[in-house]
């Protein structure tokens, strides 16, 4: 793959967008790419106690790795990666939330008493859940079709490149809520590690969670470091 070298001053967010792939290590490394893309890579690896050319180094090496079979998101128009969200990370959303849902639920009120962080656990899930209930409804019925009209050149003028600049800006603080909120689970969990008494379903749900925590943070990305900041260059200058 031919692409820029990675630097100390390279955003992790752009490391992401050129190579989805490079994913991977930053998610093994604890580097949040999705709400924190902005950060340069110095300033994520400072912040993880990390050196920032081994680094650099791993992110380079991956990119020989084979190609993933999903596209990547930066080589798809904005219509097209409207469709894409809704139809990978929206759908996922739509089939795992109630599955975690009744695991959180049940786990609790089974091992609550013997690891109490279980009942935090569920209370964190539940208010993750309803708000990516909310935010991804709002994306398919009102902030995905203005972005598929303006790039169709058909979304009216003014008011309408102004609401959507607002409506991205309302999903961008969403998206840090929805960080945070899985940056609790994982501290909760101790990352997700289940103790060695757990029982399977105790140990499924924590796998499960584990994947959210994934499939969120690339949905995220998706967002936040393609998606809008194209949607915003279309609008033109505010």
């Amino acid at each position: 793959m031919s692409t820029a070298p990675i630097t100390a001053e390279t955003t992790v967010g752009e490391i992401v967008r050129v190579a989805p792939i490079r994913a991977r290590i930053l998610e093994k490394l604890g580097i949040d790419y999705c709400c924190g893309g902005k950060k340069t890579l110095a300033d994520a690896c400072r912040g993880k106690q990390l050196d920032v050319r081994t680094v650099a180094a791993l992110l380079t090496a991956i990119d020989d790795a084979p190609a993933a079979a999903t596209p990547n998101p930066d080589a798809l128009g904005l219509a097209a990666l409207c469709d894409h969200i809704e139809q990978v990370h929206h759908r996922f959303l739509r089939e795992e939330l109630p599955r975690l849902d009744f695991m959180t639920r049940k786990v609790a009120a089974v091992h609550g008493e013997h690891e109490p962080r279980l009942l935090e656990v569920r209370t964190v899930f539940d208010h993750f859940a309803g708000a990516m209930v909310t935010h991804t409804n709002e994306e398919e019925s009102t902030v995905f079709p203005a972005i598929r009209q303006l790039d169709a050149d058909a979304l009216e003028a003014a008011a309408g490149r102004d609401a959507l600049r607002t409506m991205l800006g309302k999903l961008e603080a969403e998206h840090d809520a929805a960080g945070a909120a899985l940056a609790r689970l994982h501290e909760l969990t101790d990352g997700f590690q289940p103790p060695e008494w757990a029982c399977n379903t105790f140990r499924a749900l924590y796998d499960g969670l584990e994947t959210l925590e994934r499939k969120t943070h690339e949905h995220v990305h998706a967002e936040n470091n393609i998606l809008f900041p194209r949607a915003r260059a279309n609008c033109g200058a505010v």
